[in-house]
């Protein structure tokens, strides 16, 4: 009970204080990835309302998308929630939101677009996206069991809790690499969205400027995921020095 109470003591030591400086770190990243969730949602908010001149919806634009390269069999479904768009491999489908998918919405069309991005990618045997799609199976055991670990790890005994801690590390740094991966795949498929919605005339010019700038605000969600995981990296390997 003594040792137990010391190391609980000592993981409350280590994580409450910061020599080195790394939990600022962790808290700046922190702080801009809240700063670009909201910026998302503030410029999916600034052009939701703001209907395209051609009149078409979200889920037209993506048929049409779709369409336009050859990819007649995937099929096109509302799903329920708010920005729950994705495309679904499995199945074969882009799924817009009940938000989105009759839209006439500039930021409706920028979304549909994005996941019709994804399915081309698929279509195209994009290398990042096989990756992305071969990692998540176990990125998503390893998004669950590194926490577990590692929280383990500090209560046990300095060599088999520093294994552990080390194998939480690993799955840690998968999730990260995962992240890392996902960049290229969302910033590729914004890429041939906005391709596909120039070079079909599916927004006009200035309304393109609007979709962009939509993707890019969602694609900057990424890397400030992709930041807090490095920053809280850091901190993890700055804490079990301390340790040792």
């Amino acid at each position: 009970m003594e040792n137990l109470s010391e190391n609980l003591s000592k993981t409350l030591e280590y994580f409450f204080t910061d020599p080195d400086g790394a939990l600022y770190l962790v808290l700046i990243a922190f702080g801009l990835a809240l700063l670009a969730s909201l910026n998302v949602k503030f410029t999916f908010w600034r052009y939701r309302d703001k209907c395209t001149s051609s009149g078409i919806q979200a889920h037209e634009a993506a048929r049409k998308i779709l369409d336009s390269n050859g990819l007649h069999d995937v099929a096109i479904e509302p799903v329920r929630g708010k920005l729950t768009d994705h495309y679904d491999p499995r199945c074969n489908t882009v799924r817009l939101s009940e938000s989105t998918y009759s839209s006439y919405s500039v930021a409706a069309i920028g979304v549909a677009a994005h996941e019709c991005g994804h399915a081309i990618q698929y279509a195209e045997n994009y290398a990042p996206i096989k990756i992305r799609t071969s990692l998540a199976p176990t990125m998503s055991f390893a998004s669950r069991a590194w926490s577990f670990l590692i929280i383990i790890g500090f209560f046990l005994p300095l060599v088999p809790g520093t294994i552990m801690i080390y194998a939480g590390l690993a799955f840690f740094t998968l999730a990260a690499v995962f992240q890392l991966v996902t960049l290229p795949v969302e910033f590729n498929a914004s890429k041939r969205a906005m391709n596909v919605i120039a070079s079909h005339n599916i927004l006009a010019q200035n309304e393109q400027k609007g979709a962009k700038k939509i993707l890019n605000a969602a694609a900057m969600t990424y890397v400030a995921a992709l930041m807090v995981s490095i920053a809280q990296l850091i901190r993890f390997l700055a804490i079990l020095n301390r340790r040792r």
